[in-house]
């Protein structure tokens, strides 16, 4: 008798965090900030950001990243809402050097927090850089994990401090 053995290779999985900040100023306050798809400055590792079709949808978007002549991001805008104070948007086109990802989706909101403060909830789906099976360490699962919680936390942080002195 011979035993069927499942496969052991498998793609990857998509994975998906949420990183949040509370801050003391009310929401309106940090959507005047964060809420232009075509304004990234507020984020540490932006050093420009350059684009077409402010926040419509299909708007895209150049984030260069350091300094002038840096890494670039391409980005499109797929959801907007001024009201939610919410807007989605995918990576057209990175290097897996720059971020090491694939199939990348994003979500930053601004919620009421306590105190008249807010929240300010930044998502993200996304695949390893290496789409095959055993990726190399730097474009493995743990890889783009910390890359992307990495960018969330640095913006966040920057916003906390930003906002620190609101209220």
């Amino acid at each position: 008798m011979i035993a069927a053995l499942p496969a052991a290779a498998h793609g990857p999985t998509r994975q998906k965090i949420t990183l949040t900040t509370e801050v003391p100023a009310p929401p309106a306050e940090v959507w005047a900030v964060i809420g232009n798809f075509q304004d990234m400055s507020w984020h540490p590792a932006v050093f420009s950001t350059t684009g077409d079709g402010g926040n419509e949808i299909d708007a895209t978007r150049l984030l260069t990243l350091g300094e002038e002549g840096g890494p670039t991001i391409d980005e499109v805008l797929y959801k907007f809402s001024d009201e939610k104070m919410s807007y989605s948007y995918r990576i057209t086109e990175v290097a897996v050097e720059t971020l090491p990802v694939t199939n990348y989706s994003s979500h930053l909101t601004v919620k009421p927090g306590s105190n008249g403060g807010s929240i300010i909830e930044w998502r993200g789906a996304f695949y390893r850089g290496y789409p095959n099976n055993d990726p190399p360490p730097e474009l493995n699962d743990e890889a783009a994990i910390a890359a992307v919680s990495a960018v969330y936390q640095a913006g966040l942080d920057a916003l906390a401090e930003r906002f620190a002195g609101s209220n």
